[in-house]
């Protein structure tokens, strides 16, 4: 069985980015989970809700000139990044 949480090294091959970057987006992921009420672990996300912000994207793509490169495109368009 899978460890129900991923670490930014995990985050990072998974997704094809910099680990400094996983950490960025586990950041953030953690803050949205603790405004829902959900307790969360510095430096790790739960495998699910990562997986959940990856491939559904509820409003759409949104803009960002900042980013280059297909997979930020994708994280743009699951919303990760403003």
């Amino acid at each position: 069985m899978a460890n129900q949480f991923m670490r930014a090294d995990e985050v990072a091959k998974e997704l094809g980015i910099s680990r400094s970057y996983a950490y960025k987006l586990i950041r953030q992921l953690n803050q949205e989970l603790k405004e829902r009420g959900f307790l969360t672990i510095a430096g790790r996300i739960n495998r699910d809700y990562l997986k959940e912000r990856l491939y559904t994207a509820e409003s759409g793509v949104k803009q960002n000139v900042g980013l280059q490169g297909r997979k930020n495109r994708e994280m743009v368009c699951a919303g990760l990044v403003p």
